[in-house]
């Protein structure tokens, strides 16, 4: 029989026209021989393929709903009931689509598969960004530094010469590109895989001719009217990133109508206009934007619900590492380099969820964290 509570949940639905619009969000996580038995005896699925060893045996039905202090309301019902709640209400297409994009494996991307979590280190070459700010602005220094990250256990250097903190203003492309030119070269001439982070497209392309293979941009290949074109004709994978405004006045009052389902929402069509532009699906990572254009209710509420990230069918990045929402969430006022402990955590609640990719500053804590989280979830 339907469950009791999904009955209830489709009256909130009401009379709208299929496909009704809603969302699922996978929950009920097995891991390790648990999850082998459970997916043997289908009572579980894969989240992602099951690289990371994850399955679900739950999901939560998810609509909006504005009268909530999270802007949508939920049921949660194991999969076998849910997929009988949307059969009987005409619901089926979308049910099955969204069970079909939850658990399709993710392909590998820029050369990396995701059978483990992947670490991308933060090599900021700025004055001042938020965390580091000067620390690595010699290119020696950043040299250096980008070499000890890939000893600590990087799979991928995220060199940026321009600081998007909240307040910070723009940086012109070419001292931008005098930065991190340098840099870029000597590290991608070591093996490095490199990623340049900036929002301006010329910026990208000298990076990429310098050696960088990956284009991560927090305005989504929407900052620079060129990035998009020359995303698709460089084939080179990009991070699509959510960012509400921009960095100068992202803070300013951010309001959501429900921040997670809003975020989806954008990546989602992001990730439509640049498979229309020529990037394809399989070159794509998002990143929910931890920070950027949000408040500590609204970094919360995604921190916890990252799973529906996964509707988009591609990988998830989780960049959380010293941010602000740490210090606020405690109430004491770190200064960013002592959010280390609150960085893992947030990184610990991005594997449970299944993220693929961690972008922190601190590889060498960050990749024990993981390896101790591999070890428990591989053995329970």
């Amino acid at each position: 029989m339907p469950d009791p509570v999904l009955d209830r949940l489709a009256k909130a639905l009401g009379a709208a026209a299929p496909p009704a619009k809603f969302w699922l969000r996978p929950l009920g996580w097995l891991s390790g021989a648990s999850a082998q038995a459970a997916l043997a005896a289908g009572r579980a699925l894969p989240l992602a393929g099951g690289a990371a060893g994850l399955a679900f045996g739950d999901v939560e039905v998810v609509i909006r709903d504005a009268g909530t202090e999270t802007g949508m309301a939920t049921a949660l019902a194991p999969i076998a009931a849910a997929r009988e709640w949307a059969a009987s209400h005409g619901w089926s297409e979308r049910f099955e689509a969204l069970i079909a994009t939850l658990t399709a494996p993710r392909e590998s991307w820029a050369g990396m598969d995701f059978s483990r979590p992947r670490l991308m280190a933060i090599v900021n070459v700025t004055p001042d960004s938020f965390s580091d700010g000067g620390d690595h602005l010699d290119a020696a220094a950043a040299i250096e530094f980008g070499k000890a990250m890939l000893s600590a256990g990087a799979d991928v250097l995220d060199i940026g010469g321009e600081s998007t903190r909240p307040g910070s203003l723009p940086v012109e492309p070419a001292e931008e590109i005098r930065r991190i030119e340098p840099v870029i070269r000597a590290l991608a001439s070591l093996g490095a895989t490199i990623s340049v982070d900036t929002r301006n497209a010329v910026t990208m392309q000298a990076a990429l001719a310098a050696g960088a293979r990956i284009i991560n941009d927090v305005t989504a290949l929407t900052g620079d009217a060129r990035s998009l074109t020359l995303a698709a004709e460089s084939r080179a994978p990009v991070v699509l990133m959510h960012m509400r405004g921009e960095p100068r006045t992202m803070q300013d009052d951010p309001v959501y109508a429900s921040a997670t389902l809003d975020v989806l929402e954008y990546l989602e069509a992001r990730i439509a206009a640049c498979a229309a532009a020529g990037v394809p699906r399989a070159q794509i990572v998002i990143d929910p934007g931890i920070g950027f254009g949000k408040r500590l209710r609204h970094n919360l509420q995604l921190l916890g619900q990252l799973t529906l990230l996964h509707l988009t069918g591609c990988p998830i990045l989780l960049g959380a590492s010293r941010k602000s929402f740490i210090s606020s969430t405690v109430s004491r006022g770190e200064p960013p380099k002592d959010r280390l402990p609150g960085s893992i955590a947030a990184a610990l609640i991005g594997l449970d969820q299944g993220v693929q990719i961690l972008r922190v500053h601190d590889v060498a804590e960050t990749w024990q964290a993981i390896e101790v989280w591999r070890g428990i979830r591989q053995g329970s």
